[in-house]
């Protein structure tokens, strides 16, 4: 009999790459240089070489890069930026930490991503606006700088989930997710496609001005080491992070094509099941599957059927932002943003990584076939 299936497994990608990333962190450790210094700087610039930008600035976890993003940006007390609510809560928080309110908008139906349209009578005002490339899919970004250019409104990526994604630009040029607004936060939370083995973050962008602005706010506002240029936070990547990230790095593209062709075998095998939607496709944006989101009326008797059989389903994410308690004083109320309430009453996470097998897939499709009764 099958052992259980895991929603993710980050000993299995420990494993896929173990000798390599012993070795990684014993030369951090023989070198004892733990805090910025050339490893940082090293995985910085593979991760701007991968992404398609002049820079990226390692900090210390995707919660800190959206704050310092914000903050470099200028974003501060009685400030407003527009971002989502169906989303972690750390989207918003970092708006929170950055001295600023979040404004929340309705997503699109199709996606679940931040719908250009409820933007378009958002926006003006807004400090910045944050949407936010929700499972893996970028937003359509093309109609989100348009509408927040018009507004004079910089856009901040929110790409804790979208490693390697694609996006078509308005000029018809393919740019990687992260490198298409002012600036974008990556995170590297152990279990995304490109994970650290504990937090750690990134910023990305093409503006040296910003990014220098980055480096130095993450760093206590620092010029020298004991010259501060302005108040700033201990929000730095550490070296032992940045070079598990370096090794992982290599592998990221070859694991998201794995991702690409696990999903292909569950639109296949779950299509026209009950009443499930699969994720969905869009031209001209590429997801980089860092999370296997179907929606279905029956979701929460599906999750514990899936649970009861030895299948770790998850729920991304069941209670929208906008109705946490943490930011009640917002004063939202339920239908307020209908179609993000709507996602949060149906999404659920199938089992999805690099390292699943195609037998631990199977158990999954045989247990959603059989829940709607399509063994």
């Amino acid at each position: 009999m099958l052992e259980g299936v895991p929603l993710v497994d980050v000993r299995a990608a420990y494993l896929a790459q173990g000798g390599e990333l012993d070795a990684a962190v014993a030369r951090v450790v023989g070198a004892g240089g733990f805090i910025l210094g050339p490893e940082v700087a090293a995985f910085e610039a593979a991760f701007a070489g991968f992404c398609g930008t002049r820079r990226a600035v390692g900090v210390a976890s995707g919660t800190a890069a959206i704050h310092l993003a914000l903050a470099a940006l200028g974003v501060g007390a009685g400030d407003e930026v527009v971002t989502v609510a169906h989303t972690f809560t750390a989207s918003a928080e970092a708006i929170a930490h950055a001295g600023a309110r979040p404004r929340f908008v309705d997503v699109e139906e199709a996606t679940g991503g931040m719908d250009p349209k409820a933007l378009a009578g958002a926006v003006d005002g807004a400090a910045a606006v944050l949407p936010v490339h929700l499972y893996g899919l970028p937003v359509d970004m093309a109609a989100i700088l348009a509408v927040a250019g018009d507004a004079g409104a910089p856009v901040v990526e929110d790409a804790a989930q979208a490693h390697g994604a694609t996006v078509t630009t308005a000029g018809g040029e393919v740019r990687r997710a992260g490198a298409v607004g002012r600036l974008a936060a990556f995170s590297f939370y152990p279990g995304k496609n490109l994970g650290a083995f504990g937090d750690a973050g990134a910023v990305t962008t093409d503006d040296d001005e910003l990014a220098d602005r980055v480096a130095r706010l993450r760093d206590h506002g620092r010029t020298s080491k004991y010259e501060h240029a302005e108040v700033g936070w201990g929000e730095r990547l550490d070296a032992l992070q940045a070079a598990v990230l370096r090794v992982k790095l290599e592998r990221l593209e070859a694991g998201n094509a794995a991702r690409a062709r696990l999903a292909r075998r569950y639109d296949e095998a779950l299509a026209g099941v009950g009443d499930l939607v699969p994720p969905a496709t869009v031209e001209g944006r590429t997801s980089a599957r860092h999370l296997h989101v179907v929606r279905t009326r029956h979701r929460d008797q599906l999750l514990a059927a899936c649970r009861a059989a030895g299948v770790e389903a998850g729920v991304h994410y069941p209670v929208p932002l906008h109705l946490q308690p943490a930011w009640r004083h917002l004063g939202h109320a339920r239908g307020d943003l209908p179609v993000t309430e709507a996602w949060a009453a149906e999404c659920l996470s199938l089992p999805l990584y690099p390292e699943l097998a195609e037998a631990q897939q199977d158990r999954v499709i045989e247990v959603v076939r059989s829940f709607f009764g399509q063994a």
